[in-house]
This record gives structure tokens, sequence and C-alpha cells, in this order.
């Protein structure tokens, strides 16, 4: 037997993810229910987002965790999309939506089991679309590994992997973290 796929409007998606006690991501008028997540996993978002928060409190930044939207449209399609990263920045004083960010300069995904294939190449290739965005950063849970991906003044992208001795420099709020700041708390 076959069923129709729903297809969700923008409004109908966002008024029904305000009443709803699950996060989904929305994708070209598709909905997908985000997993959740290990101990790991939210020790490390939590630390990366408190970090980000305290440097960048009074300032012109915000910093929201995993509540909080990206809006942005598909690469190399018409289509809406809605993503749900672990952490996001925005400096922009455009961003007014209380529900959502358009103009993130960055943002961390914390790679997981169910989500490292989607983080890898789906949202990247999505995120690189964001005229506003300076750097996507993936950080492992099982390791301290942390990739950088940076697009430059001529809107090239660039990719670093750092290790436990190095830091992690975010050019686009121009402060640093240190694998510690990260992974504290994990191993």
């Amino acid at each position: 037997m076959r069923s129709p796929i729903p297809v969700f409007s923008v409004a109908e998606y966002l008024e029904a993810e305000t009443k709803s006690e699950l996060r989904h991501e929305y994708l070209g008028g598709q909905i997908f229910a985000m997993a959740g997540g290990s101990k790991a996993h939210n020790i490390i978002t939590l630390n990366i987002a408190s970090r980000l928060r305290s440097q960048l409190r009074g300032g012109a930044c915000n910093v929201f965790m995993s509540d909080m939207k990206v809006k942005l449209s598909a690469a190399n399609q018409n289509q809406i999309i809605f993503y749900y990263p672990d952490v996001v920045v925005t400096c922009s004083s455009e961003d007014r939506d209380n529900y959502f960010v358009n103009y993130p300069c960055v943002i961390f995904e914390v790679l997981s089991p169910s989500t490292e294939v989607s983080d890898r190449r789906e949202k990247l290739v999505n995120y690189q679309t964001i005229g506003s965005l300076q750097e996507y950063v993936l950080v492992l849970q099982d390791e301290i590994k942390v990739e950088v991906y940076r697009q430059d003044l001529q809107g090239n992208w660039t990719k670093e992997i750092l290790g436990s001795e190095d830091k992690l420099v975010l050019n686009s709020v121009n402060l640093s973290l240190t694998m510690t700041d990260i992974y504290e708390d994990i191993f």
C-alpha cells in the first residue's frame, strides 16, 4: 500500500514546531524528527556554547544551542530548509526572528552516529550557501578531533583538522577555544 508523503508549508512547519515536544528539521516541505544525543554530545555542546557565551556576552553577537533553528535555501534548489545546529552564533542586527537565525557566522555540529553522514555531506553543502557563514565546525565526540571549514574573502572554502594540542581559532567572532575548553569532562 502506498501512502502520500505529507508536504508542509514553512508557516505550517513553524507553527507546528512551536507546539511540538520533539524537534524536527525541515527540508523543502518534509519534516524529520531529531534524535536525542548522548551525554558526551550534550556536555561538548554545553562546553562550546557556554565558553562562547561567556566570551561574547554584552557584545553584538548571540550564541544559541540546539533549540534555535537556522533558515537557509537548499544548494542548487529553490527550497527552504530549517536545521537545528548544536551551537550557532549570529552577529547580525538583522537576525530578529524569535525562532530561527538567518545570518549565522559560525555553526557547530557535534558528530553522532545518527547524524554524522548528514552533517558531513548534506549540511556542509547547504550551510556553505549561507553568505554570512564564515566557519562550520564539526566536533567528534569519541576522540579529540575538530574539523573546521572556513570561507575566505574570495568565497572559497578550506578544511583544517585540529587535534589535542591545537586551538580552535574562530575568525568570525575573534576568539579561540582550546581542546580542553571543548572536551572538558569527556576525556
